[in-house]
């Protein structure tokens, strides 16, 4: 495939003037002497799903790495007799009222143990994420909910959970959780919050410390590739203390670790044999 445009989306279910869908944009670049590096150009945001929804379809060709969940634990599935044909299950997920999940999955949870409520897929144990299931605090499977849709109705190709086409696809939409690559750097230690009584001083070093080794290319499992901001656009990112534009860049730098998969050949965007119905979370 050409090099293409490189999104990285940090995604909400409720989009809002005060907290809107943030889009990164970047460019792979590579030079004489055969190094890469992702080039960070611009942000975007929108303060609708439709007028996100719109962005993905009037762009012609992306790849993009999207914070949001792409699939349901087959567990949770089976359990509930629904398709465990994908294309089939998110059909079937997108006909539900948000109300009716949230029953639903409660009344699941309800029936379980203390300690193991929660369904998960595999892919939750390597990356650290919540289970794609959980309704509050993060509300991931309404994220889900507002958002496969969107890229289903762009055309986006969704690898690991469905076959290589023919053809080369246009758009590509792979998972991912900027929380995954945050804590290659920086542990434990919280870069971010909405609240803000909680947006402090050590927040902002810690932000400034993880685009530094971005920048620098310190990160190991980036393998020396640079992710480069021009000062204005750190400048936002630093600004930014609920982290919505640094998780926006995380997420972009993700979707370049896919095509660099990619490009050394991985027939999956570096993603690794995974459960057709569940997929899996790019870098995990």
């Amino acid at each position: 495939m050409s090099t293409p445009l490189l999104w990285g989306c940090d995604f909400t279910s409720a989009p809002s003037r005060r907290k809107p869908i943030v889009l990164a944009v970047g460019e792979w670049q590579t030079a004489r002497s055969g190094a890469s590096r992702l080039q960070l150009q611009s942000f975007h945001t929108f303060d609708t799903l439709a007028a996100f929804g719109q962005h993905l379809i009037d762009t012609p060709a992306w790849l993009g790495a999207f914070d949001l969940p792409f699939g349901l634990p087959r567990e949770l599935v089976e359990h509930l007799g629904w398709p465990t044909d994908w294309r089939a299950c998110m059909r079937h997920y997108s006909g539900l009222s948000r109300e009716q999940i949230r029953n639903t999955f409660a009344a699941f949870c309800d029936a379980r143990p203390v300690g193991g409520k929660f369904a998960h897929r595999a892919t939750d144990g390597p990356a650290g994420s919540s289970p794609s299931m959980k309704w509050v605090n993060p509300p991931v499977a309404y994220m889900m909910h507002a958002g496969v849709p969107l890229l289903v109705q762009a055309n986006a190709h969704f690898p690991g959970l469905l076959p290589t086409p023919a053809t080369p696809p246009a758009r590509i939409a792979l998972e991912a959780y900027p929380g995954l690559l945050a804590r290659q750097v920086l542990g434990n230690q919280s870069y971010k919050s909405d609240d803000k009584a909680k947006q402090t001083p050590e927040r902002w070093v810690a932000r400034k410390d993880l685009l530094n080794a971005l920048d620098t290319g310190q990160v190991t499992a980036l393998q020396g590739l640079r992710c480069v901001a021009r000062p204005a656009l750190q400048e936002t990112m630093l600004q930014d203390a609920s982290g919505d534009h640094v998780d926006a860049y995380l997420c972009l730098v993700q979707a370049a670790w896919g095509l660099m998969q990619h490009q050394q050949g991985h027939p999956c965007f570096g993603l690794p044999p995974c459960d057709p119905l569940e997929g899996w979370i790019v870098m995990a």
